[in-house]
């Protein structure tokens, strides 16, 4: 059947018969890509629930009918799964990672920017997470900052207000400079900061963050971080 060259949208042939077919079909595959977003990008097996229009990246080594497809776009539509071969340049918003996915040619990257022809690219990741504080002075995340990153910001909110022993305000950062990305920060709920590098600093290891009493000693409490980062992946492996 004859398709068009983007999508592969099924084309109506002359004097065709069911010609509702292959219209609804096109018009299945025009809602799954046109703003593409998929379930999941590391479903290894097809779902025995899936509902009309979902989507998902097939993995490798996914297997039952996804077997064979991996890299493309499978699509439940009217009782049965319909196949996207990718280009070069798609972008999809993968729910289950909340993040977004770009196809290079060969696969698809995660958060990523820029790619090239052989596998290299630059990604801008942005992490957030939840630090639940623990009695002491000072605490360290268990959150690291992925080695060989480039940090641009750490920004985070007070989403349980911090109590402890004579305590005023905290600092935060990491080991050698725990003021890198703020301090004399609130306690209350709702007290934030915004710790912009002034410019990118590069973390050549795995890299926890530090929390700094500014005075007296943490108790309890809870902060919410958000760190944004660029990465970078050399060319495929061949």
């Amino acid at each position: 059947m004859a398709s068009t060259a983007q999508f592969g949208l099924p084309l109506l042939a002359p004097a065709q018969a069911q010609k509702h077919v292959t219209v609804n079909e096109a018009l299945a595959i025009l809602d799954a890509v046109a703003q593409l977003r998929v379930l999941s990008s590391t479903t290894q097996a097809p779902p025995s629930d899936a509902n009309e229009g979902e989507a998902f990246l097939v993995p490798m080594g996914a297997s039952g009918a996804w077997s064979g497809r991996s890299e493309q776009v499978a699509v439940w539509s009217n009782g049965g799964w319909l196949y996207l071969k990718p280009k070069a340049g798609w972008c999809a918003w993968d729910a289950a990672a909340n993040g977004r996915r770009v196809f290079d040619g060969t696969e698809w990257v995660a958060d990523a920017v820029v790619t090239s022809p052989g596998g290299a690219n630059s990604s801008w990741s942005l992490i957030e997470f939840d630090h639940v504080v623990s009695a002491g002075a000072s605490n360290t995340t268990i959150f690291t900052i992925p080695g060989n990153s480039q940090v641009h910001a750490v920004t985070g909110r007070v989403v349980e207000g911090l109590a402890g022993t004579g305590l005023t305000g905290w600092r935060i950062g990491v080991a050698g400079a725990n003021n890198r990305y703020g301090s004399g920060i609130g306690t209350a709920r709702n007290s934030y900061f915004i710790g912009v590098s002034g410019a990118p600093v590069t973390y050549y290891e795995n890299t926890p963050i530090q929390l700094q009493a500014d005075a007296g000693s943490f108790l309890t409490g809870r902060v919410r971080i958000a760190v944004t980062l660029t990465q970078f992946r050399p060319p495929r492996a061949f």
